[in-house]
């Protein structure tokens, strides 16, 4: 049977995530100088955004342990989750997060991933019913206009897709940006998010994932491009996309994408990335499954190579900090994609 969201599953990844969101220290801040005034602490400089070891890894611990409340409202993490995010969630928070991203010198800062990630918080406060979730919605909307703007002013000069498997990914953070742009009603975001989606990848074809895995990545880039164009085109362009731009699929090919990947040593934060890689495959394997046909043996070749990729990459979620502090949201990221 494939494996689903569970209650004892969730309770687990709220556990984990709680874990971690406030602990400031070890920190991997992306940060820069512009004199003696900026040698600030990791809580100085990110009033909310401080724990999970990096910014983009707290801004998506949020979003899990939101989403897993929405899952299942009775968790026994419930209150701490409500009690953090009332703690962190605050406008004085919020205006310190901007302080920092309106300085000439911090245009860039987390582009493209943490850009998308930030949206996907607002998208899941925007989606969740009840005071406390419209109150928190309200309070960071002007970070998700930030990011929105920032967005609006690279991508019709971005000239070229990002073709890693790493943050700079430009398919991902595509993918969660236009759920936002949808969700919440921003119909001209969304329709550029679109036309710059089909101008990179539109006319992509035969491809063999060359060179994947690389050995840093915790994102496919040929599975990730091919989930985007899923939400981009209607279905029947999408079926002929598809069928263009991974032709041999019904082969269990390019083959190098049907088998779970080998990790090394989880301490290695680079290395431990592939952990990530597993559950990402799992993820855009499970979604483009289901874009196939019931009968389609490409679909149940990517449904049982999504449950491998799964099972490798679940057992690992916790153990290490280096992986632990961000793999539960690539997991239930995998895991939701079963009911999607």
């Amino acid at each position: 049977m494939p494996t689903r969201l569970t209650p004892t599953i969730a309770s687990s990844f709220a556990t984990l995530a709680l874990s971690h969101l406030t602990r400031e220290y070890p920190n991997k801040l992306t940060h820069t100088l512009a004199g003696p005034q900026d040698v600030r602490s990791p809580r100085m400089l990110h009033p909310i955004f401080y724990g999970s070891y990096d910014w983009h890894s707290c801004v998506h611990g949020y979003w899990l342990l939101l989403r897993l409340i929405s899952h299942y409202p009775d968790l026994p993490e419930a209150a701490r989750i409500m009690a953090v995010v009332d703690a962190h969630f605050t406008e004085a928070n919020v205006a310190g997060e901007l302080a920092y991203l309106s300085l000439a010198h911090n245009r860039g800062f987390e582009r493209p991933y943490g850009w998308a990630w930030l949206l996907a918080l607002a998208g899941q406060l925007h989606a969740m019913p009840g005071r406390d979730a419209e109150r928190w919605s309200q309070t960071i909307a002007p970070l998700a206009d930030c990011f929105v703007e920032r967005f609006e002013e690279f991508l019709p000069k971005a000239t070229y897709a990002l073709r890693v498997g790493t943050h700079f990914n430009t398919a991902f953070a595509l993918s969660l940006a236009l759920d936002f742009a949808r969700a919440t009603g921003r119909a001209g975001f969304a329709e550029l998010i679109v036309d710059t989606a089909k101008r990179w990848h539109s006319n992509d074809s035969d491809c063999e994932a060359w060179g994947e895995p690389g050995g840093d990545e915790f994102l496919s880039p040929s599975l990730m491009e091919a989930e985007l164009m899923r939400r981009v085109l209607p279905a029947r362009e999408f079926a002929t996309w598809f069928e263009r731009f991974f032709p041999r699929v019904a082969r269990g090919e390019p083959a190098t994408l049907f088998a779970p990947v080998t990790v090394t040593d989880r301490s290695d934060g680079k290395i431990a990335h592939l952990d990530g890689l597993n559950l990402s495959r799992a993820w855009c394997q499970r979604l483009l499954a289901k874009a196939l046909p019931p009968n389609d043996r490409r679909r149940t070749l990517l449904e049982d190579a999504a449950e491998r990729h799964l099972q490798s990459g679940l057992r690992h979620v916790a153990g290490d900090y280096m992986g632990e502090h961000w793999l539960a949201t690539f997991a239930l990221l995998a895991l939701e994609a079963h009911d999607a």
